[in-house]
């Protein structure tokens, strides 16, 4: 089985001196359960959801084969709700209108699961993110693509927020990561996500 995962500099998992992210280590998690998994981590530090709707199917295709069983997971979303020049880099229905493009062509040709944006240290960005992480639950829902909310755990996680103080106020270290991670293998649909 091979899975994809697609997103910004959390999936890339920038700030982990292990270099694993939370995607390296659910993908740990899985082989120690016994799942035969190959992962591709198409992560880009800067990405926002219009940067992920413009690369994200060539990346896949270069990577898959007819023959192959194919899984993606999205996660993005934080740096939309970033604000440069006093205005968020995405307003909030471009962010919907191209999650909804993304996931709407991806649902049509593999199985899809998407983790939403983690807290940092800005509370006023948090804000915001948590509003388009609910926008991006109702789409998900509506699209019967399961979405599962990475806001709330990060933002009330300790290690992952201690983390994020101590480094440059939005990627954590390898233990914040490790939560993380911890959290996407608890949820029931990344387990049937991945089995065969």
């Amino acid at each position: 089985m091979y899975v994809l995962f697609i997103g910004d500099s959390f999936v890339n998992g920038t700030g982990d001196p292990d270099y694993l992210g939370w995607t390296g280590r659910l993908c740990q998690r899985a082989r120690h359960r016994g799942e035969a998994l190959t992962a591709y981590n198409l992560g880009v530090r800067g990405d926002t959801s219009t940067d992920i709707r413009t690369r994200w199917e060539q990346e896949v295709n270069a990577r898959v084969r007819t023959d192959l069983e194919i899984r993606l997971v999205f996660s993005f979303g934080t740096n939309d709700t970033m604000v440069q020049s006093d205005r968020p880099r995405v307003p909030p229905g471009a962010s919907v209108e191209n999650a909804r493009a993304i996931l709407t062509a991806a649902r049509a040709r593999f199985p899809v699961l998407m983790v939403g944006p983690p807290a940092i240290v800005d509370r006023g960005q948090n804000r915001r993110t948590a509003a388009l992480s609910s926008e991006f639950a109702a789409l998900c829902a509506e699209l019967d693509i399961p979405y599962l909310d990475a806001l709330t755990p990060t933002s009330r996680s300790p290690i992952w927020m201690g983390e994020v103080a101590a480094g440059d106020g939005a990627h954590p270290h390898a233990a914040g990561y490790e939560e993380l991670a911890a959290v996407v293998a608890r949820w029931p649909e990344w387990q049937l996500h991945t089995s065969s």
